[in-house]
């Protein structure tokens, strides 16, 4: 059966993902296609149902949760660390709410956590990869910075406002569970079950071959050296990535459970794990 597998081109995701271009991995049957796409696109294409898995974001699942179920493994969470607000001057978060913000889609999680923080504010979507870019250039107040930018800002002169996973956990006490793996629910009960297992084994693959894995991930890192990248990738490729266990789980309701309270979505949401 032909997956076709959607994923973000950074290096945490590459790093997943890697075991698939390999012999290394039993597919059971399966041909993977990777298919690499922006966050804020993937999120566009489920809500569609376009890609038989895909990452989105955790603030996008509410919307395709009647197409998608929740695999057990693949998420991105970070504890205590996640996407920052930076501006080019020092500020306090109270003075976000008279900027106007450049953030990297209003579909992302990063967006959904700076509303639970901030409320209503005044925002423009840009690409990811511009947003250090336009608030260096002055063209912004500030920006929402997620993937690799979370670590390499200062190198820009840009001042951290707010670090959301920070944010997060203080509030809540947990870690903020922010992209989230998802499998289309009409394959099946049974091939969701073995895509699931296929796909777990080439997590813990990737972990288990962490140099060669690094090295095939070090190509989406969009000029990162290789000391940033393995940072990066350890960030958010990590035990929580392997399984959600009880308090990803708790998490990933927690936030849905508070964007519902602020009406981020038409429907009540339903968590729905596959297996």
């Amino acid at each position: 059966m032909q997956i076709r597998l959607g994923h973000s081109p950074d290096p945490d995701d590459a790093f997943m993902f890697w075991a698939l271009t390999t012999d290394l991995v039993d597919t059971r049957g399966f041909e993977f296609e990777q298919v690499l796409q922006d966050i804020q696109t993937l999120n566009a294409w489920a809500l569609d149902g376009r890609l038989e898995v895909t990452a989105v974001s955790l603030a996008t699942y509410p919307l395709v949760q009647d197409t998608y179920a929740i695999l057990p493994h693949g998420a991105s969470i970070g504890s205590g660390y996640g996407p920052v607000v930076v501006a080019s001057e020092p500020m306090r978060i109270d003075d976000l709410r008279e900027r106007e913000i450049v953030v990297p889609g209003s579909l992302t999680t990063a967006f959904l956590t700076l509303q639970l923080v901030l409320g209503e504010f005044r925002y423009r979507e840009l690409p990811f990869e511009q947003i250090i870019d336009e608030v260096v250039s002055g063209r912004a107040e500030a920006g929402l910075l997620i993937h690799e930018g979370q670590l390499t800002f200062e190198d820009h002169g840009l001042h951290r406002v707010v670090d959301l996973g920070k944010w997060w956990l203080l509030e809540t006490g947990l870690p903020l569970p922010l992209g989230v793996n998802v499998a289309r629910r009409d394959l099946g009960d049974d091939q969701l079950s073995d895509l699931s297992d296929v796909l777990a084994d080439a997590i813990q693959c990737g972990l288990d071959h962490r140099a060669e894995a690094l090295e095939y991930a070090l190509q989406f890192g969009r000029g990162i050296d290789a000391a940033v990248a393995d940072r990066f990738v350890s960030m958010y490729v990590n035990e929580l990535t392997k399984d959600y266990g009880n308090e990803g789980r708790e998490a990933v309701r927690e936030l849905l459970r508070r964007g519902e309270r602020i009406g981020a979505w038409p429907e009540p949401v339903r968590v729905d794990f596959v297996g």
